[in-house]
C-alpha cells in the first residue's frame, strides 16, 4: 500500500510541474513542492495522514512565503506607454479649455491631445498647464503655477 502513495505523490508531482510549465503563470508550482514533501514522507515511511498534512501545510507555506517575492520579480515588467509619458508634463494650451462648450487643446511633443480642465475653470490659450491625467483620449489638466519674480 506505500507503494501507491509512492505513485500517486510522484504522479501529482509531474501533473502540477507539467501544468507549470504550460502556464507559466506560477500557477501549480506551490503544490508540486507540497506533492514533492508528501513523495519523500511516503518514502520515509510516513502515515497517509502526515504525507497529506505535509502537502497541504508546504503548499500553503510555499503560496504566502514565495508569492509575493514571484509578483514582485516577475510581473515586474509594466512599462509605460507613450501616453503615460504626457503625465505630468507641461504644456502649452493651443485652443481654449472650457468643460462647458466641451472645448480645449494642448500640444505635447508635437502631438495634439483634446484637453479638459481639472478644476472645470476656462483655460484660455496660451497658458502653460500641467498634465494630471489621462481620461480616454483627453488629457486633464490644471494651469501651472506662475513664480513670483
Amino acid at each position: 500500500m506505500d507503494t501507491v502513495y509512492q505513485i500517486v505523490w510522484l504522479v501529482l508531482l509531474v501533473v502540477f510541474a507539467i501544468a507549470e510549465a504550460a502556464t507559466v503563470g506560477l500557477t501549480s508550482v506551490w503544490f508540486a513542492l507540497g506533492s514533492l514533501g508528501a513523495l519523500i514522507c511516503a518514502l520515509a515511511g510516513g502515515s497517509i495522514w502526515l504525507q497529506v498534512g505535509i502537502f497541504i501545510v508546504l503548499s500553503l507555506v510555499c503560496l504566502l512565503a514565495l508569492r509575493p517575492l514571484a509578483k514582485k520579480y516577475l510581473n515586474s515588467r509594466v512599462e509605460a506607454t507613450n501616453a503615460d509619458r504626457v503625465i505630468g508634463q507641461e504644456a502649452r494650451v493651443t485652443q481654449a479649455i472650457d468643460n462647458i462648450q466641451g472645448t480645449g487643446a494642448v500640444t505635447i511633443g508635437g502631438v495634439a491631445w483634446t484637453a479638459r480642465s481639472e478644476h472645470d475653470t476656462p483655460i484660455p490659450a496660451g497658458v502653460m498647464v500641467r498634465v494630471l491625467r489621462i481620461e480616454g483620449v483627453k488629457v486633464m489638466v490644471e494651469k501651472v503655477k506662475e513664480e513670483v519674480k
